[in-house]
């Protein structure tokens, strides 16, 4: 069989003396898992030139261990809590928190509204680090929080990196649930608030995950990361005019083209 192209590799040291090919290949596997939401038997076994009997012991083991998980629908494979209690336990002694704390600092002192890092797991926006408003009437700080992804700003931000095929796979039914009125509650409005932030560099919500609230969030380039973050300002939707607005999102930007300087 022919491979598939594969994930650029990082490379830690020589290569081993006496290699052990079922390790490289399971390891082969959880790199093509951080370029996709969804794995296929089939496309495993093409992916690494084995049989198919090959890599579904491959991807057994890997299901043994809590590294995958099958998805509620379908025979694909997804991130399981194993691999995804690694990346948080690495995000944390990386702590991409301290590293982004002066950029969020910086924020909240231009525009003295509440601002929040959050990270994509998923269809859910864990918001990991934030700094309140100094305003008397102002939003709450989310940290440690979890929300759906599709009702957010934040959320929407991070699914605009995603392809129209991976943001199919994370939402395979039409129909979405919902936290306000002004939810999103169906994957072709997701579909289009997530084109419509493509094209602007930005995303924003209305009262989509709490009435009164609203925010604007631009997300980290996918590839420059270590995992899918993006920083969000939330406001009283009473202060989120045009005008503030377009200062909020142009701010959001720069400050994130140059935060993520600092992640390399």
């Amino acid at each position: 069989m022919k491979k598939t192209e594969e994930p650029t590799p990082s490379i830690g040291g020589p290569a081993p003396q006496y290699p052990i090919e079922s390790v490289d290949n399971a390891l082969k596997i959880l790199l093509l898992l951080g370029e996709r939401s969804e794995l296929r038997l089939t496309e495993v076994a093409h992916y690494l030139g084995v049989a198919t009997s090959t890599a579904h012991r491959l991807l057994a083991m890997l299901h043994y261990r809590g590294f995958i998980r099958q998805a509620e629908r379908g025979k694909a494979y997804v991130a399981g809590g194993a691999l995804t209690g690694v990346a948080f336990s690495i995000l944390q002694r990386f702590d991409v928190r301290d590293a982004l704390r002066p950029f969020l600092e910086r924020l909240n002192t231009e525009l003295t509204e509440t601002v929040h890092l959050g990270i994509l797991d998923g269809t859910t926006v864990r918001f990991i680090d934030s700094i309140e408003s100094p305003r008397a009437v102002r939003v709450a700080s989310r940290l440690g929080q979890s929300m759906p992804a599709h009702c957010t700003s934040t959320g929407k931000a991070m699914l605009s990196q995603l392809s129209t095929d991976d943001l199919y796979r994370l939402y395979p039914d039409e129909e979405l649930p919902g936290l306000t009125a002004n939810s999103i509650r169906l994957r072709s409005e997701l579909e289009h608030e997530v084109e419509v932030a493509r094209r602007l560099g930005y995303a924003t919500s209305q009262e989509e995950s709490e009435e009164g609230v609203g925010s604007v969030a631009v997300a980290f380039p996918a590839r420059r990361a270590p995992v899918q973050m993006a920083i969000n300002v939330s406001l009283p939707v009473s202060r989120m005019t045009r005008t503030d607005l377009r200062r909020m999102s142009d701010l959001l930007r720069s400050t994130v083209d140059e935060a993520v300087e600092v992640l390399h």
